[in-house]
């Protein structure tokens, strides 16, 4: 039986690189939601600035975490990355804390946690985190509603490679799955920046442009995260970037009636401060609330965890069909505005 929560959940957080975006959020959290309670590192000077100025205990093991800890966020490279992510989750779930990891997640590794959460009592998430995104969730709701109202034609999308994971798993929230899921690559000369694949998702036609190719020791240098557009026999849906604008567009109406396009829901989308800041921590505050909503309700953790095991796997078949990403240089210099593109003064943002 899962051991439920009375009161703010306490919550550590493990890894202090990406992990900085969970700190800043749970302590934006209300106090009688969550409560950051510590952070789980080895001890960098960028962890110990961290504890510091969120005023919370620096530990180095499991071992050293008092028994009031409820949760833990995981956001340690898993063995695909390298790292020991999947060691630190099971060590906390043997010590009866909750888990909410960051992927990717071999799905080798992702069953055996599922199997120790199951054996000791407790809850393990995976958080693709993207799909938790306010602009992700928008455009997943308004693609569940098309494929309601029309047949789906076909899905082409583009994604840096290390968000595949999750590209693949806001696919499977629209369609409520990915089967029947198929993927091969697309013969091309060596050395290009976006490798093609085709295959189906959900028996949908799909097209994929991965950017396989990372800069050595950071991998937020990529050129985009995520592009959809969803095809129906009434239009084609977009979701531009992964922070929106979300863009319908109707065929083509020779009556003239209707528009060419339209937004769904606003066309602003936020400055990357505010996308860090704001839509990147209420992203993460989703996440734990939904793994707060099965810890309150007690479900078996095997229950529900169908979606992130298929999708695990067809990640794994995708990596294998991409081949090892390339190493990369990018140097974005300066950030370019619509002014420059359009050779007038900035005029501010919209």
């Amino acid at each position: 039986m899962t051991r439920a929560t009375a009161g703010p959940m306490r919550v550590v957080v493990c890894g202090t690189r990406f992990g900085q975006v969970y700190l800043s959020a749970l302590a934006q959290a209300a106090p009688d939601r969550f409560q950051l309670a510590g952070i789980v590192a080895r001890g960098s000077a960028r962890s110990v600035a961290l504890a510091e100025e969120y005023g919370v205990p620096l530990y180095d093991k499991v071992e050293q975490l008092p028994d009031d800890i409820d949760a833990a966020c995981v956001v340690v490279s898993t063995a695909v990355g390298g790292g020991r992510g999947v060691d630190l989750a099971q060590a906390l779930l043997e010590r009866g804390i909750h888990v909410l990891q960051e992927h990717p997640v071999h799905p080798t590794e992702l069953a055996d946690c599922l199997r120790v959460a199951r054996r000791t009592g407790t809850q393990y998430q995976v958080n693709t985190f993207y799909p938790h995104l306010e602009p992700v969730r928008r455009f997943t709701a308004a693609a569940r509603r098309l494929i309601q109202l029309r047949k789906p034609v076909f899905i082409d999308a583009m994604c840096a490679v290390q968000v595949s994971f999750d590209l693949l798993d806001i696919l499977a929230g629209i369609f409520d799955g990915l089967r029947p899921w198929s993927v091969a690559p697309v013969a091309g000369p060596a050395g290009r920046p976006l490798v093609s694949v085709e295959g189906q998702i959900a028996g949908v036609p799909l097209t994929l442009r991965v950017e396989n190719r990372m800069q050595a020791g950071d991998d937020s240098s990529s050129l985009f995260l995520h592009r959809i557009t969803l095809g129906t026999d009434a239009g084609n849906l977009m979701l531009a970037n992964t922070h929106g604008p979300v863009i319908w567009s109707p065929v083509l109406r020779i009556d003239g009636r209707g528009v060419t396009a339209d937004y769904v829901g606003t066309p602003e989308t936020p400055t990357w401060a505010g996308a860090m800041d704001e839509v990147w921590g209420e992203g993460v505050l989703a996440a734990l609330d939904k793994l707060r909503e099965r810890v309150d309700s007690g479900v078996d953790p095997l229950q529900g965890s169908q979606r992130h095991l298929t999708v695990a796997r067809a990640w794994k078949e995708l990596t294998e069909a991409l081949g090892y990403p390339e190493v990369a240089e990018p140097d974005s210099g300066d950030p370019l505005t619509v002014a420059d593109l359009a050779g007038q003064p900035e005029s501010g943002r919209v």
